[in-house]
């Protein structure tokens, strides 16, 4: 309340100023020439009379006469040249009083919508310290998990019986790699993140010196994904590792842009991302989700930022591309037909076992090269739902789906 009082003073001080300034800013009606002149006439008039009077003798008259001539005759020069100066129409002047008003009204009304009454300044430096202090500060993994609701995953109940059964054979033999790994992949495929990044932790801990950087990025996604997209400082670290090994891992580095996001350095995270995404392939899985946030981050940190356009991702890749290199030999219409075929049987066998989610996107992928959007959608629904609540693999198959032309 202090601070609108001390506002609302200065307001009507000011605008009481401007008002004075504009209604005393008038002519008076004669200019100081005019008066000048009037008062040398009488001089005039009065030599006259003291001439007659005997006062002063005629050569005395005739000097005081060409000397008041002279000023007379200096003064008129003056009034010739001279500006006249009229005051302004009294419309003008209230006018000018009236816009001064609404704009120290409109001042006040935009800092109510913009500003911060009440808070005291925030130097750089020291909203660079607050985002330390609150990243230091920030909840652990454990916390961030009780908090986040089970993701309900819709998947096969046989795909649960063997994923029971792995696990207690896995628990069994504590040194089993491939085991934990198999693990790892099926627990995220229910939905059980946290279950998953424990296993993978089983897996770097067992392959030791030889864990490489992706199996650290990997271990902060499963993270990542437990904790609802939340980046812990458990995951922080896991990142950390991983970019020691690798700087150039684009995992690890967008996961940190993100943390910075949620500690509060936009500007931190629009630097990483944008160095990353200038130097990603267009189907690398963090690229959709860069560019669906870029722009925000740039726009919170105070660049101006545009988002460059779509780059065109290769328009055949992996085991097609293989297969049309290998049947040089074949006829237009006997290569189609193989394609067509090869699509079909990972069709089937998707929609029947399912599949990973890279598998999901070269199903996408090869139906918008052969042309059938109408069948790309389809797998690109099933896939949605068949990955519903993981992200990443979300945002891998939707990739393809860009690609496709069935989605925007």
């Amino acid at each position: 309340m202090a601070f609108w009082i001390v506002i609302g003073v200065l307001i009507l001080v000011v605008a009481a100023l401007l008002a004075l300034a504009l209604l005393r800013g008038q002519d008076t009606g004669v200019a100081a020439a005019e008066y000048d002149l009037q008062v040398y006439r009488d001089q005039l008039a009065g030599v006259e009379r003291d001439l007659e009077r005997g006062v002063v003798s005629k050569e005395e008259a005739a000097r005081i006469k060409t000397e008041v001539s002279r000023r007379i005759l200096d003064t008129d020069k003056v009034l010739q040249v001279a500006e006249d100066v009229h005051r302004a129409p009294k419309a003008m002047t209230y006018g000018a009083i009236l816009a001064s008003l609404v704009l120290l009204a409109a001042s006040v009304g935009i800092y109510q919508k913009i500003g911060a009454p009440g808070y005291p300044d925030l130097p750089l430096q020291l909203r660079f310290d607050q985002a330390e202090q609150a990243r230091e500060n920030r909840p652990s993994q454990a916390e961030i998990e009780a908090q986040v609701p089970p993701v309900a995953a819709q998947v096969d109940p046989r795909q649960k019986e063997l994923v029971a059964k792995l696990r207690t054979a896995v628990a069994a033999r504590p040194n089993d790699l491939k085991g934990h790994e198999l693990l790892a992949g099926n627990e995220a495929a229910l939905g059980n993140y946290a279950a998953a990044y424990r296993a993978h932790q089983q897996v770097i801990d067992i392959k030791g010196a030889n864990a490489t950087a992706d199996d650290y990025a990997d271990l902060a996604d499963l993270m990542i994904m437990a904790a609802g997209g939340y980046v812990s400082p458990k995951a922080e670290a896991a990142l950390q590792k991983a970019l020691m090994m690798d700087p150039k891992n684009g995992k690890a580095l967008y996961y940190t842009g993100l943390m910075f996001a949620q500690n509060g350095r936009p500007d931190v995270t629009f630097n990483i991302w944008r160095d990353l995404l200038e130097e990603s392939a267009p189907d690398d899985p963090w690229v959709r989700p860069i560019r669906n946030q870029i722009e925000d981050a740039a726009a919170i940190a105070g660049v101006n930022y545009r988002l460059p356009p779509q780059a065109n991702a290769p328009a055949l890749a992996g085991p097609y591309a293989d297969a049309v290199s290998a049947a040089s030999d074949m006829t237009p219409e006997e290569r189609q037909a193989m394609i067509q075929s090869m699509v079909s049987q990972l069709s089937e066998r998707l929609d029947t076992d399912g599949g990973s989610p890279q598998e999901w996107a070269q199903l996408i992928g090869a139906l918008g090269v052969l042309g059938d959007k109408d069948k790309a959608a389809t797998a690109w629904a099933k896939a949605r739902e068949a990955f519903a609540g993981d992200t990443a693999a979300v945002d891998t198959i939707r990739a393809a789906a860009v690609r496709a032309g069935v989605v925007e």
